[in-house]
């Protein structure tokens, strides 16, 4: 499915492909589609031979390079048409995504190469045919990305001076964890990634359940977790709260945000992309990341969810996003005046609109101010129930509302209200245009020691159908029965523009199936707004 993906994404037919390569031999180095099934760990064959998508595409090669630790990482190259023994040219290296092979980036590398650049990718270790182990972007992998650029300054026409890294989801982090340890690394561009894998998946003390089951399901078909990632991802799904550090600790280990001050040291050009609904890696990590960068830096956010927004330029279609990582390529590898470092270097687009919005910082987003929900009225509710207010199926809802713009909906007239807590704004005069990060404040009692809720903020229309806004979970442990605490929590930061004449309400219940839940049978939360402390949403509103 792999192979023909990418030969879809160079216009060709599997058909066309087969044709093309009937008139060209394969090369030694490129694996056969029966190699492929028979060693790898899916055991499908591919449309498309390894060689016939090498015959199809002048300039590229297959290789075997070397890893770190000895293993054999398998890799392919694409060099400018011309390049000539003794040329030089910038050398952009590519790790390949979660669960996919090196042929992933081949419409986009082609481009890259094209315009001159040598684009080596490769699959990452523990996947499809490369060697080790998956280490989820642990010391390994990051040696990985040095190994291959020792590999491709030996094997190809890449200049040792104008290096650069890139990819998308998991290529994405090993590319900023490797930026921040080798500092020949001058330019990444990291799509769809993470920043702090902690809070990507744990945030609120909540596990992302759809996001981390998915993740290694798919691991496990076209790839071999190592032992330690069985025993972290198996005692992540069970909620094991004996091993919460240790498996903290592993996450920050690989984590790009740890390592900032080396990041910053090195001087890195740092271009961040990312959707609002991203259910895999939400983008309030990329934000905070983006802010303690002080090198050049770029950090883009569109509608979609997880890889949606940069997913159709892998299949060599207009795509902004690639558009965008190239420019910034050839900014800080080749040195063009293309403007890319003179925009204003945060940019945005709505989930309600087209077009860009361009601001100095991540400060500036929401810099028209905030506007309060209050929420005066206490609210008793019961757990264990789903209301019918959740924040939909991952990869999937948030790709709906990229391309139709239908989010997650609920009636909020029938929500139980047994079961979950409704406070409504009065009707909007005027378009509200909430841009960043909305927050939560309010005082929770509950009637055991431990407990989750998820708040959740709609665009309510004239008919009562809420349109998802935001939303973030929020789980508690260890806290006195009958005791109020304070909870202040950050929803998932988003643009999206509420009509005059719709109101804004915030919903509150205790069940979602994208997240783990603690609630115990029969256990209750109240939500109040003391006097001294009263309880509101604050939501960031952007310039009209």
């Amino acid at each position: 499915m792999a192979a023909a993906l990418a030969v879809a994404a160079l216009g060709l037919t599997p058909h066309q492909a087969r044709a093309a390569v009937q008139s060209t031999a394969p090369t030694s180095s490129a694996p056969t589609a029966r190699t492929a099934a028979s060693t790898g760990p899916a055991a499908s064959s591919p449309a498309v031979s390894y060689a016939e998508a090498a015959a199809a595409v002048p300039g590229l090669s297959f290789h075997d390079i070397p890893g770190s630790g000895g293993i054999t990482l398998k890799g392919n190259v694409l060099t400018p048409a011309g390049a000539r023994p003794g040329s030089s040219h910038p050398l952009i290296v590519l790790p390949s995504s979660w669960s996919m092979p090196q042929i992933e980036y081949l419409a986009q590398a082609k481009k890259l190469a094209d315009s001159g650049y040598v684009v080596v990718s490769y699959t990452s270790r523990g996947f499809w045919l490369s060697g080790g182990q998956i280490e989820v972007a642990g010391p390994p992998d990051v040696a990985d990305v040095s190994a291959v650029i020792d590999w491709a300054l030996a094997h190809t026409p890449a200049d040792p001076a104008r290096i650069g890294v890139g990819g998308v989801s998991y290529g994405a982090g090993i590319s900023l964890l490797a930026s921040a340890h080798d500092p020949r690394i001058k330019a990444v561009v990291a799509l769809s990634g993470w920043a702090d894998l902690v809070e990507s998946i744990y945030s609120g003390r909540t596990q992302h359940v759809q996001a981390a089951a998915l993740l290694g399901a798919t691991g496990r078909l076209t790839g071999r977790p190592g032992p330690e990632l069985n025993r972290i991802l198996g005692d992540f799904l069970a909620s094991d709260l004996a091993r919460e550090q240790e498996m903290i600790d592993w996450g920050r280990k690989r984590s790009p945000a740890e390592h900032v001050d080396r990041l910053n040291a090195n001087g890195t050009a740092v271009m961040l992309g990312n959707a609002w609904g991203d259910t895999i890696f939400p983008p309030n990590q990329y934000a905070s990341f983006f802010e303690k960068l002080t090198g050049p830096k770029r950090l883009e956010f569109r509608p979609g969810d997880h890889a949606t927004a940069e997913g159709l330029g892998l299949f060599g279609l207009p795509n902004d996003t690639w558009d965008n990582a190239r420019r910034w390529f050839d900014r800080h590898l080749r040195g063009e005046r293309n403007g890319v470092d003179t925009e204003q270097p945060v940019q945005i687009k709505s989930r309600s609109s087209s077009g860009y919005e361009g601001y100095a910082d991540w400060k500036s987003v929401g810099s028209a101010g905030t506007e309060k929900l209050a929420l005066a009225d206490t609210e008793h509710l019961f757990t264990g129930v789903n209301t019918g207010a959740d924040g939909g199926i991952v990869l999937l809802s948030s790709t709906l509302d990229q391309f139709t713009k239908i989010p997650p909906m609920a009636s909020v007239p029938l929500l139980p209200r047994a079961f979950a807590a409704v406070w409504q704004s009065d009707r909007l005069g005027s378009e509200r245009r909430v841009r960043g990060t909305a927050r939560l404040h309010t005082t929770v009692t509950p009637t055991r020691s431990d407990g989750t809720f998820v708040a959740y903020l709609y665009d309510v229309g004239p008919l009562g159908i809420g349109k998802l806004v935001t939303h973030a979970p929020h789980t508690f442990h260890g806290k006195t029965p009958g005791r109020p605490f304070g909870v202040d929590l950050d929803l998932f930061s988003t643009a999206y523009d509420v009509p005059a004449g719709h109101r804004l309400a915030l919903v509150i219940d205790t069940v979602d199936p994208l997240y783990a839940e603690y609630n115990p049978t029969g256990a209750q939360l109240t939500f109040s707004s003391p006097r001294q402390d009263p309880s509101y949403v604050s939501v960031p509103l952007g310039a009209r």
